[in-house]
């Protein structure tokens, strides 16, 4: 079986960011590891996730493999980056990619509600290949 198929394999990837993403995967903020647990092991709908995924000179929080979507948690650092996300979401939308933002109040609040989100929001419903 071969994981990387379709788009994955032809995104851009700066191998300089590696040492930085572990780093990020290492440090388990709390959003991300509540969303981590539905994701893994394909439990959402099946779909592949990867975490701190290097897309470019971007590292996403999370990037479904099936569907070409990101998934970034905004949090109060997002407050004073809106240009560099605003930079990111249209690097990303020029590979294809299309970007949900959520709130880590959210995540840490109302994960239930958040999932549901997921489950029906159109980026995250026709997998552009089958992982595969």
């Amino acid at each position: 079986m071969r994981r990387y198929a379709g788009i994955y394999s032809q995104l851009p990837y700066n191998p300089n960011l590696r040492e930085r993403a572990k780093e990020l995967r290492k440090a388990g903020n709390l959003c991300e590891v509540l969303l981590w647990k539905q994701f893994r092991n394909k439990n959402f709908k099946g779909y592949d996730f990867d975490r701190q995924k290097i897309i470019g000179n971007y590292i996403v929080d999370f990037f479904c493999i099936n569907c070409g979507a990101v998934i970034e948690i905004d949090g109060s650092s997002h407050d004073i980056k809106e240009e560099y996300d605003k930079e990111r979401d249209i690097y990303l939308g020029k590979l294809g990619l299309q970007t949900i933002h959520i709130q880590a109040v959210d995540v840490l609040t109302r994960v239930s509600d958040v999932m549901e989100m997921l489950q029906n929001h159109p980026a995250l419903r026709a997998p552009l290949h089958g992982g595969e």
